[in-house]
């Protein structure tokens, strides 16, 4: 039997300066394919090319990644400044639908750092635009130099609520995790229940609540070597059990209308 398909939203994205590209990173592939076990599918998003329907109907779960831009401001009702950096409109524009639609419909998400940042402006939420900023925050930005395991290094830990979702799924009310972000919630959406924070006060951990299907989203990059870390592995794993029981029961009431 085939692998259920995650749809991996990529970034527009230009190589050496000069070619235009869609990309993702490989570990976000290794992740979905080598811990959540189904086949990862990198989404060009840009909605020239793709419409929600028809992600949904390719996709049986979705995988909303990290990337450098932003969600612009405009999508939660604030101004665009200097200090909101790059955007991706085109992004923008698919992955907040597709994230409404998704709650709706019960198909599991995933979201990383942007993707975080996305679920909760898709549900009316706003960010901050830079986390450091803020009184008593701390810097959250990936560090300038170093090696790759250097900047994914682990830097803080992160609160759970006790009894709930991640705290459940991690077996602890506290967890180590690295932190490359910018941009942070500021006020949390309809629905959106956060359950972790950084010892800042940084919101680092959400769901939507009474979402029919897998909807979880949290602000580091649990990608990185997530078939080896005791936090980033439960996520995976827990993520691909929500996609092949989807892609199961859809392919069911597929048998059956047949």
């Amino acid at each position: 039997m085939t692998r259920p398909v995650v749809g991996i939203i990529g970034n527009t994205d230009m190589l050496n300066g000069t070619y235009p590209a869609y990309t993702g990173g490989r570990m976000n592939a290794e992740a979905v394919a080598e811990v959540s076990h189904c086949m990862p599918l990198l989404i060009p998003a840009h909605p020239n090319f793709v419409s929600v329907d028809e992600l949904m109907e390719t996709c049986d779960g979705f995988l909303f990644t990290g990337g450098r831009p932003n969600v612009h401001p405009e999508e939660y009702g604030e101004e665009e400044t200097e200090a909101h950096g790059a955007f991706d409109r085109c992004r923008d524009a698919i992955t907040l639908p597709l994230i409404r639609a998704c709650v709706e419909a019960g198909q599991p998400f995933f979201g990383i750092c942007r993707g975080f940042q996305e679920v909760n402006v898709a549900m009316g939420g706003t960010l901050y635009p830079e986390i450091r900023d803020l009184p008593g925050r701390m810097n959250h930005r990936m560090p300038p130099d170093g090696s790759l395991e250097e900047k994914f290094a682990l830097r803080h830990p992160v609160r759970l609520s006790k009894g709930g979702m991640f705290e459940k799924l991690f077996g602890t009310d506290e967890v180590m995790t690295n932190t490359l972000h910018g941009q942070g919630i500021k006020r949390p959406g309809a629905r959106i229940v956060i359950e972790g924070y950084a010892p800042d006060g940084t919101p680092e951990a959400i769901y939507v609540k009474d979402a029919p299907g897998f909807a979880m989203a949290v602000q580091w990059h649990p990608e990185y070597r997530a078939g080896e870390d005791p936090v980033s592995r439960p996520l995976f794993e827990a993520f691909g059990v929500a996609v092949r029981d989807f892609a199961e029961a859809r392919r069911g009431r597929v048998s059956e209308v047949a």
